[in-house]
């Protein structure tokens, strides 16, 4: 277990003591069983980073402050901000046709690179054909909700983010990354298989600890989750957005940091611009994105009037509830994270008939239908969550198969009785 501090500049407080954010650390890996994690925090121009742990369950090679772990999600905050740098050149337009941009026919006209970059572009989260070309497939997804109107979170969104950088660059987008993000940030370019990069893990059982898993990501996905990178590369990612001109002006870094009025991510965060979520803390405003990835979980966070970054990375399926069990502490440390939105169940309330169905994204089927005790069940693609409960708030619950707990679910959208949509983890279902 090692620690490293980099000094930038004077700070004008004092700093997060690197074995204060070791002793917790540590405290919390061995809690939730997770093989390695990487903390690093930058404040006032000081920046600690800490690790522990291991990169592989079975070769015991320590976890080092350079270690890259695949970042899931978070590769689409890197394509949002080529995208910005694209825009700040006059490379191109946010509101032109994307179709017109890639000289195509065939893409509706109302999608425009801030549709992909908010997730308001109503195409749905996943491809229905990892193996198909880009085009092909958003040609003939069906989609979610019309351009500009509603959230929904989109991988295949994203793909088409990348196709757009490739043909605006002339580059790969793993070139452009690199050359527009990467490299200017001196940061070494890793991506998931890579020799460098270290393995996931899924959650440990019983008394076995967690097993190695492997990295399975299709190619047309790279643009929006293929990045694998260190805690300490995440807060270099964090430091474009602290509002200081750099590889972004003030003024484009102001339009992608601004808040999109139809992009309303319920289950993700609390508000969302071109690529980067909002979330609400105590008396401010901190930007950033979550990431998970097979077997590995990643969460980056930014404040940009404390001029604060904090990121985190695990190697195990266990880091999302790391995540939150961490957040408060660093709390107690000073730096005031925003809280995971305890869950409000207003009173419960009869499933409306009519809203009993299927609804769907894409390849995925997600069908609300009572059970013989005279509830409700929701299920998603053959898996059944027990106990869905509709509240006052037209939110709903279900049993976590996993630990049993009664967890926050999603939502239906429309007239009670008539609803038209449901959302669930950002992703919008419309109503077959």
């Amino acid at each position: 277990m090692r620690s490293v501090q980099e000094r930038y500049e004077s700070p004008s407080r004092h700093p997060v003591r690197a074995q204060d954010l070791q002793r917790v650390l540590n405290r919390l890996v061995t809690r939730h069983r997770v093989p390695g994690a990487q903390l690093a925090v930058l404040r006032d121009g000081l920046k600690t980073v800490v690790q522990t742990g291991v990169e592989h369950q079975d070769r015991q090679r320590p976890m080092r402050a350079s270690s890259a772990v695949p970042t899931g999600s978070i590769t689409k905050l890197a394509t949002a901000t080529v995208v910005m740098a694209l825009v700040a050149d006059d490379d191109l337009e946010l509101d032109q046709p994307v179709g017109e941009l890639l000289g195509v026919s065939g893409l509706s006209d109302r999608i425009t690179p801030w549709n992909l970059l908010s997730h308001t572009s109503g195409l749905p989260s996943d491809p229905a054909d990892v193996t198909s070309a880009c085009l092909r497939e958003v040609r003939a997804a069906v989609s979610v909700c019309p351009p500009g109107t509603a959230f929904s979170y989109s991988n295949l969104g994203y793909a088409l983010v990348g196709a757009l950088i490739e043909a605006v660059t002339g580059m790969s987008w793993r070139e452009a990354v690199e050359a527009i993000v990467l490299r200017p940030l001196e940061i070494e370019p890793a991506y998931n298989g890579g020799e460098r990069v270290v393995s996931g893990h899924a959650h440990a059982t019983g008394p076995a600890a967690a097993r190695p898993v492997e990295q399975s990501l299709a190619p047309m996905l790279e643009p929006a989750g293929a990045l694998a990178l260190s805690a300490d590369d995440l807060v270099e990612l964090g430091r474009v957005h602290l509002g200081k001109p750099g590889l972004l002006d003030v003024v484009t870094a102001a339009d992608m940091h601004r808040r999109v009025p139809d992009a309303d991510p319920f289950g993700l965060a609390d508000g969302w611009g071109l690529g980067i979520a909002h979330y609400e803390g105590d008396d401010d405003l901190w930007l950033g994105h979550d990431g998970t990835a097979d077997g590995t979980s990643c969460h980056l966070r930014i404040d940009q009037s404390g001029a604060c970054v904090v990121a985190f990375t695990a190697n195990g399926a266990a880091g999302t509830a790391l995540w939150q069990d961490l957040v408060p502490e660093l709390r107690t440390l000073g730096l005031m994270l925003p809280l995971q939105r305890p869950l409000t169940v207003t009173g419960p309330v009869p499933f409306p008939a009519g809203d009993f169905g299927t609804y769907r994204n894409g390849a995925i089927d997600y069908t609300i239908r009572p059970d013989d005790r005279g509830g409700a069940v929701l299920v998603v693609d053959g898996e059944i969550f027990a106990d869905c409960t509709l509240h006052e708030d037209a939110t709903f619950t279900v049993r976590d198969p996993a630990t049993g707990r009664v967890t926050p679910c999603g939502r239906l959208r429309g007239a009670p009785g008539a609803a038209t949509a449901i959302e669930v983890g950002g992703r919008r279902a419309r109503r077959l």
